[in-house]
């Protein structure tokens, strides 16, 4: 039997690439048992089988092909990527995303609320070495940093410090670029999500109750 993983990629560049090019609900509708059978299926297991790699308690999502257009200027009605996410309970954050131009996962927090930023600030001058040697660690080895949110760092640490990048952040993401050209989708993001798992002990760590 043909594993369904091995053609999520082409299957899904080739998709969404189509989908670029005649984004339209008429479009949509007409190739939904494409995407059904080609991207969210395999994207369902995918989802499943690092949930049980991650762990107990590991949340999913496969985010909509819908877009809300409610407030945007673009009205295009779908979005031209595929996006999942896994939350495992200590609030830590893993995704993979490919479209006509990119496949790549990472992982660490979208966005932090009003109170973990407070304690990931209050935490950075004892905690942040501790992170920063794991970013480095990543980057080292090809990981992409996620930019910062801010011009300045923000109390406090002033700049100049070495944590002074970690301090401009609201959020923080490491990823992974891979080739489009990728077939083994559940071990090189098992692989990809073992590597970060130090990185986001250390980051669970700034912001944890």
């Amino acid at each position: 039997m043909t594993d369904p993983l091995a053609r999520l990629i082409p299957e899904a560049r080739a998709f969404l690439t189509e989908l670029a090019a005649n984004n339209s609900r008429d479009w949509f509708t007409l190739h939904k048992a494409r995407y059904d059978a080609g991207l969210k299926a395999p994207a369902l297991i995918l989802l499943d089988q690092i949930a049980a790699h991650l762990g107990t308690g590991t949340a999913t999502k496969l985010f909509r092909p819908q877009r809300d257009v409610r407030f945007s200027r673009d009205k295009t009605p779908y979005n031209t990527h595929l996006h999942l996410l896994w939350t495992t309970p200590d609030g830590a954050q893993y995704f993979f995303g490919l479209s006509s131009t990119y496949v790549t996962s990472g992982g660490g927090r979208m966005g932090f609320d009003a109170a973990s930023l407070a304690r990931y600030r209050n935490r950075l001058p004892a905690l942040g070495p501790a992170l920063q040697a794991e970013i480095d660690a990543l980057t080292a080895q090809g990981a992409r940093l996620s930019e910062p949110e801010l011009k300045r760092p923000a109390p406090p640490i002033a700049p100049g410090d070495p944590l002074a990048d970690l301090a401009r952040r609201k959020s923080l993401l490491l990823w992974f670029d891979h080739d489009a050209s990728l077939t083994d989708v559940l071990a090189q993001l098992s692989s990809d999500f073992d590597r970060l798992k130090p990185f986001q002990a250390a980051l669970s760590a700034l912001l944890a109750d």
